[in-house]
C-alpha cells in the first residue's frame, strides 16, 4: 500500500497569516475617511441624472478643462524656474545678504493665492496706488492718457499663482541642492564641465524628484485653487464645479465635473510617474564633503540679492503692505468691527478642532504602519494620504452623499424618541471638520512618521520586554520623541485650515462666516477695504509655518524635531 504523504509542521509554518489587531483595525478606519468620499463622488456622478451632461460636455467641461491644463502648464513651468534658480541661488553662491534671503524666500507660503489676487486687483487698479503713481511720475492726467494692462486673465493667473506656490519648489530643491557631494561637483569640473553646466547637467537630473515633488503641490493648490481664479476671471474645472453645484443647483453635474477633475488629477499623477519610470538616484552619505559656494562681491553681489528679492518682493512684501495699509485704514475709520471679531473666533475654533482630530489620526495611523511594517497598515497609511491630491471642491462634492446619510440615520434616531435632531454634521460644523481632515490628513501622517523614525526599533523591543503594551509605548515613548515632528506638523494644518476657501464655502453652516470666506465676499462685491482686515490676519498667522520653516537645519536638534529635510553647513570659496 502507497503511504499517503503528509505535509511536514515546516511547511504548515511558512503559511503568512494576516494580523488584524486593533492598531491595524483602527487605520484601516482611518484610511476610509478619504476613500470614502471619493467612491460617493463616483456614485453620485454615476447615478445622477445625464441630461445636462451633453450641455456640459458642449459648453462646461472643453472650455474649463482648456482652461485648467493651460493654468497647471503655466505654474508648472514657472514654479519650477522660480524655484529651482532661487534654490540654486542661495545653495551655490554666497554674497551679502544670502542668508537672510535663504528664509525670506519662504514668506510667500503666509500668504493664501486668494488673498495675493485681491491685494494685486486693487494695486493694479486703474485709479488703484501703482497706476496713480507711475501716471505721477510719467506726466499723464489719468487713466485714458495712461493705463497698465489688466491682470485679469490667464497671463496673470499664472503669475499670481506661481510668485505665491514657488517656495513648495523651493523647499524641496534646495534640500537637494546642500546635499551635493563637493566631490561630485569637482569631478564634473575635472571633466571640463564649466561652473554654469554643472547646473544643467548635474545639479539639476539629480534634483529631478525634488522638482517633481514641489510641482506636484504647486500644482495640487492652484488646482485646489477657486478665490484667485474668479477674482482673475480665469474658468477652471473648480471654479465650474461651484458655479455648477452653487449657481445652478445641480449636484449631479457638478459631481460630473469633479470626478473629470479627479481623473485629471490621476492622470498628473501617472504621467509624472511614467516619464521617471526606470530613473534611479544616489545620493551622497551623511560624511559627503559638501561643496564650496562661490563667492559673489561687488555688483555681481547686489544683483544676486536684487535678483533673489524679485519673487519675495512680487508675492509677499507688496500685496501683504498694501492690505497692512488698508487695514490700518479701516480700523481708524471704522475700529474693529464685531462680525470680524466672531470670525477670528470661528476660524480658531474650527481650525483647532480640525487640527487636533488631524493630528490624532495621523499618528494612530503612522504608529500602525510601524507596529505592523509587514502588514497592511503602510499601505492603509498611504491610502490615508491621498485626500490632499483631491482639490477641497472634490472632497465636499464627495463627502455630501455620507453626511447626508449620517443626518438622516441621526434624524430616524431622533424621531424615535421624540426628538428633532436637524441637520446634525451639517449644522453643527462637523462636516466641515471631516472635509478639512480628509483634505489634510496627510500632513499629520507625514509629521507623525517623521517623528516616529527618530525612535530606533530597539525601544519597541524593549518596552515590550519590560511589560508595556504597544499602547503604553505609544503614550510613554513615541509621543514624548515625535511631539517636535507633531507640533511642526500641527502648525501647518492649523494654518492650511484658517487658509482653506473652497471647501469651507461649499459645506459650512448657515450663517457660519471664517476670515476666508469673510474676505471672499468683500472682493466678490469689490469692497475690498473691507475684508483687508480679515486677508492681514490670515497673513499674520501664516508667517507662522513660515518661521518654522526658515529654522530647519539651524541646529541638529531643530531639524530632527521637523518633519523636513534639514539643510547642512556649507564651506564658502571666494572667486
Amino acid at each position: 500500500m502507497t503511504p499517503i504523504s503528509t505535509p511536514a509542521p515546516a511547511d504548515v509554518r511558512t503559511i503568512p497569516k494576516l494580523r488584524i489587531d486593533g492598531w491595524t483595525l483602527a487605520a484601516a478606519m482611518i484610511a476610509a475617511l478619504p476613500a470614502i468620499p471619493i467612491l460617493s463622488l463616483a456614485v453620485t456622478a454615476l447615478g445622477g441624472s445625464w441630461d445636462s451632461w451633453p450641455g456640459l460636455i458642449a459648453h462646461v467641461l472643453p472650455a474649463a478643462m482648456r482652461e485648467s491644463l493651460t493654468l497647471l502648464v503655466g505654474v508648472g513651468i514657472l514654479t519650477a524656474a522660480i524655484g529651482c534658480g532661487s534654490a540654486w541661488l542661495v545653495t551655490a553662491y554666497d554674497f551679502r545678504g544670502r542668508r537672510a534671503l535663504d528664509w525670506l524666500l519662504l514668506l510667500p507660503l503666509a500668504i493664501p493665492t486668494y488673498v495675493a489676487a485681491y491685494a494685486w486687483l486693487d494695486l493694479t487698479h486703474p485709479l488703484g496706488p501703482l497706476q496713480t503713481a507711475l501716471r505721477a511720475v510719467l506726466g499723464y492726467d489719468g487713466p485714458r492718457q495712461f493705463r497698465l494692462p489688466d491682470i485679469r486673465g490667464m497671463g496673470g493667473a499664472i503669475l499670481l499663482l506661481s510668485l505665491v506656490l514657488y517656495p513648495y519648489v523651493y523647499l524641496t530643491v534646495r534640500a537637494t541642492f546642500l546635499g551635493l557631494s563637493g566631490s561630485l561637483i569637482e569631478a564634473a569640473r575635472t571633466l571640463g564641465v564649466s561652473r554654469r553646466a554643472v547646473f544643467w547637467r548635474v545639479a539639476l537630473p539629480l534634483a529631478r524628484p525634488a522638482i517633481a515633488l514641489g510641482v506636484s503641490l504647486a500644482l495640487m493648490e492652484a488646482l485646489n485653487d477657486i478665490g484667485a481664479s474668479e477674482f482673475l476671471g480665469v474658468k477652471t474645472v473648480t471654479v465650474s464645479i461651484y458655479t455648477t453645484w452653487v449657481t445652478r443647483s445641480d449636484l449631479a453635474g457638478a459631481a460630473q465635473i469633479a470626478l473629470a477633475m479627479l481623473i485629471l488629477v490621476t492622470a498628473l499623477v501617472l504621467v509624472e510617474r511614467w516619464a521617471r519610470r526606470g530613473q534611479r538616484y544616489a545620493a551622497s552619505s551623511r560624511s559627503a564633503r559638501p561643496a564650496p559656494r562661490r563667492r559673489l562681491g561687488g555688483w555681481r553681489g547686489i544683483a544676486a540679492l536684487g535678483l533673489g528679492l524679485l519673487p519675495v518682493t512680487l508675492g509677499f512684501v507688496a500685496p501683504a503692505a498694501h492690505i497692512a495699509n488698508e487695514a490700518a485704514k479701516r480700523l481708524n475709520f471704522a475700529g474693529l468691527s464685531g462680525p470680524i471679531l466672531r470670525e477670528v473666533l470661528n476660524t480658531v475654533t474650527i481650525a483647532a478642532l480640525a487640527t487636533l482630530v488631524v493630528v490624532l489620526l495621523g499618528a494612530v495611523a503612522a504608529y500602525a504602519a510601524r507596529l505592523r511594517p509587514n502588514g497592511p497598515a503602510p499601505l492603509l497609511a498611504r491610502v490615508a494620504s491621498i485626500g490632499y491630491a483631491a482639490p477641497g471642491t472634490v472632497v465636499v462634492i464627495g463627502l455630501l452623499g455620507p453626511i447626508a446619510a449620517l443626518d438622516g440615520l441621526f434624524a430616524s434616531a431622533g424621531s424615535a424618541v421624540g426628538v428633532a435632531t436637524g441637520l446634525v454634521m451639517i449644522g453643527s460644523g462637523a462636516a466641515l471638520i471631516v472635509a478639512y481632515t480628509v483634505r489634510f490628513l496627510a500632513i499629520g501622517v507625514g509629521g507623525a512618521e517623521a517623528g516616529f523614525a527618530r525612535a530606533p526599533l530597539a525601544l519597541d523591543g524593549a518596552a515590550r520586554t519590560l511589560g508595556d503594551t504597544a499602547g503604553a509605548a505609544f503614550r510613554k515613548i513615541h509621543l514624548p520623541l515625535a511631539r517636535g515632528a507633531i507640533a511642526a506638523a500641527a502648525i501647518l494644518v492649523f494654518v492650511d485650515v484658517m487658509k482653506e476657501l473652497p471647501a469651507t464655502l461649499l459645506i459650512r453652516p448657515l450663517n457660519f462666516e471664517t476670515l476666508a470666506t469673510h474676505l471672499y465676499a468683500e472682493a466678490a462685491r469689490g469692497t475690498y477695504e473691507d475684508g483687508a482686515v480679515a486677508a492681514l490676519i490670515i497673513v499674520a498667522v501664516g508667517v507662522i509655518p513660515v518661521i518654522l520653516l526658515s529654522r530647519i537645519g539651524a541646529t541638529d536638534r531643530a531639524a530632527k524635531d521637523l518633519p523636513f529635510p534639514a539643510a547642512e553647513t556649507r564651506q564658502v570659496t571666494t572667486e
